[in-house]
């Protein structure tokens, strides 16, 4: 009996649970927003959409460089209302676009939505984790995660759809405000949580575990990032129409779910497998665009199944990072946010580049190289990816 109550999840928690979904939710959309209005963004500056792409290096790169420093100056803050000053955070910095005379105003407000990004990430896992009992926390971790899923499938596509039916300002103007209503949401249901410590001496565990975490995280954003940062060019070239690109990626963010799902089937019991599944899926997804570039149909079907992987990915990365308990859960998850972000800014860094020089066959087999060789790190790095789950916190 003991042991069935030890693996629910309770009320209160699951409405904290489902306040954390929201905040997500926001904070995804922000973040991957420009990739649907990409070819809007580049006409209106007058710059490339290899450059406008940078929109999307400029916000990784600075929660890479802030997300440590920023969790440990913000240690000894409430994590309630820190979390709900992120979230209005984003909205000034989609104010900060939506009103932007020029280029440089828009990368300022994608400057302001990183600082937020460098905090949120490091402070929603272990928060999640703090809600529920130890034997589903994994599964806690894919419920926050799911609205991550959901800025795909509904936040994303409906910004991009906004400006394709009125403008790009209007876009992010409705996000700003959509930010802060979430927010006012958030601040009612969330219960707040202490503050969370460093591990103890005999739970610590060994930092090369947590190093073998980061490094496959980092690796395998590269390789989405790398291609997905430019899939509106990917469909726009297979045939879909400009029109088109919200309902497809709609429907990206829907595989995304079913990807997330399975992984909270699997992650509290086979997590190393089910990381490895992922990334296959994703990998092998990925390579087949080069047989199905000229088809739109089957561009559509591998970047959905591709996504399906992607979507278990994030959160297995998060529950290895800390799972590894080499540091405080804050921490833990600041280097989990850091790592992403990396591979985030140098996958949209580097697939612009292959992308301008050699198309989108050569940005494909980067993106697949990338995850085949981070299945096979889970694969031999059996330290950082142990077969059987354990605590978080």
């Amino acid at each position: 009996m003991a042991r069935q109550d030890d693996e629910r999840i309770g009320f209160g928690s699951a409405v904290g649970l489902g306040a954390l979904v929201l905040s997500t939710f926001v904070a995804i959309t922000t973040e991957v927003v420009p990739v649907g209005l990409l070819p809007q963004l580049s006409r209106a500056f007058s710059v490339s959409e290899a450059v406008t792409g940078l929109l999307v290096t400029v916000y990784a790169a600075l929660v890479a460089v802030l997300a440590i420093p920023l969790t440990r100056l913000t240690a000894r803050l409430p994590r309630k209302p820190l979390l709900l000053g992120t979230i209005v955070l984003y909205s000034i910095g989609n104010a900060m676009i939506a009103l932007a005379p020029g280029f440089a105003v828009v990368c300022l407000g994608r400057a302001v939505g990183g600082v937020a990004h460098a905090l949120f990430f490091s402070v929603l896992s272990a928060y999640a984790a703090s809600l529920v009992p130890p034997r589903v926390q994994g599964r806690a971790l894919a419920i926050a995660a799911s609205g991550a899923s959901l800025g795909y499938v509904l936040g994303v596509p409906l910004i991009t759809s906004i400006g394709a039916a009125f403008d790009w300002r209007v876009a992010f103007g409705a996000l700003s405000v959509g930010g802060l209503l979430a927010g006012a949401a958030t601040a009612m249901a969330l219960p707040a949580v202490g503050i969370a410590g460093a591990p103890s001496e005999q739970a610590r565990g060994p930092r090369s575990a947590l190093v073998s975490a980061a490094g496959v995280n980092a690796l395998a954003f590269f390789g989405h990032y790398a291609l997905y940062t430019y899939v509106s060019s990917v469909l726009l070239t297979a045939g879909v129409a400009e029109g088109a690109i919200g309902a497809a990626l709609f429907l990206f963010g829907a595989t995304g779910v079913i990807g997330l799902w399975l992984a909270g089937l699997v992650i509290d019991r086979h997590p190393r497998a089910g990381f490895i599944g992922a990334l296959v899926l994703a990998a092998v997804c990925t390579g087949a665009l080069l047989l199905l570039q000229a088809s739109t149909a089957g561009t559509v079907t591998a970047v959905s199944a591709w996504i399906v992987g992607f979507g278990a990915i994030p959160v297995f990365c998060t529950a290895a990072c800390l799972r590894a308990r080499a540091l405080s859960p804050d921490l833990s998850s600041a280097v989990n946010n850091a790592a992403s972000n990396v591979g985030i800014g140098l996958g949209a860094a580097v697939g612009g580049a292959v992308f301008a020089a050699s198309g989108v066959p050569a940005v494909v087999v980067l993106a697949a190289a990338s995850f085949a060789l981070s299945a096979l790190l889970v694969l031999v790095l059996r330290r950082g990816f142990p077969s059987h789950a354990e605590a978080v916190v």
